[in-house]
């Protein structure tokens, strides 16, 4: 770990969970947005380990910063220039990908951006591509357990826009989008990683 580079203790904890599972469906050449790279800690990780792909950070523009050092730093010739992205803007600064992905940014974002970045996708996505979003999801108004009930209360003690996203309003988000939620898989500490396919 590299002290002085903006750092995710989350990241680092969930990255190689993760990872097993992106092979499995970033399985061909291709690229893939990522939505929210914040420390870029998954982009390095994940490109590294996926050498067929070109990974395309992105993150809001008030938070594009945090990544740079250290996707320079790592310089891997699979990674593109991070862009700046605001969901809410029609105007994606990325109009073609094979995939897309994106870690713990559904409970930090307003739902009216979560409904924004599935429609972007949405509208983007080929036939044979997959969104994955990672987090933490309530099903049908139920926490998967004690210690996501206390981060639900603590994100929107912090912001009323911020919370836990359920599953039931999730899936019906997809399918406006022209989505289908195809797999569901269970990840450490109680977190699920959610497939989306058009």
């Amino acid at each position: 770990m590299t002290h002085d580079l903006p750092y995710s203790q989350a990241c680092e904890n969930n990255k190689a969970p993760i990872l097993e599972q992106l092979k499995a469906i970033f399985n061909a050449p291709g690229t893939v947005l990522e939505i929210g790279t914040l420390t870029g800690q998954h982009a390095v990780h994940f490109a590294q380990a996926m050498p067929h792909l070109q990974w395309q950070p992105s993150d809001h523009p008030d938070a594009v910063h945090l990544c740079r050092a250290r996707l320079e730093q790592a310089a891997l010739p699979n990674i593109l220039p991070v862009v700046e992205l605001d969901v809410s803007d029609a105007r994606w600064p990325v109009d073609t990908f094979q995939w897309a992905f994106s870690a713990n940014t559904a409970h930090i974002m307003s739902w009216n951006d979560v409904e924004q970045m599935f429609h972007g996708i949405g509208e983007r996505l080929p036939k044979d591509g997959a969104f994955c979003l990672y987090g933490p999801f309530n099903n049908q108004g139920e926490y998967s357990s004690d210690s996501n009930r206390r981060f639900d209360q603590h994100l929107r003690a912090q912001a009323a826009h911020m919370g836990i996203r359920d599953l039931v309003d999730l899936r019906a988000l997809a399918e406006s989008a022209g989505m289908t939620l195809t797999e569901n898989l269970a990840m450490p500490a109680n977190n699920q990683l959610l497939v989306f396919k058009r």
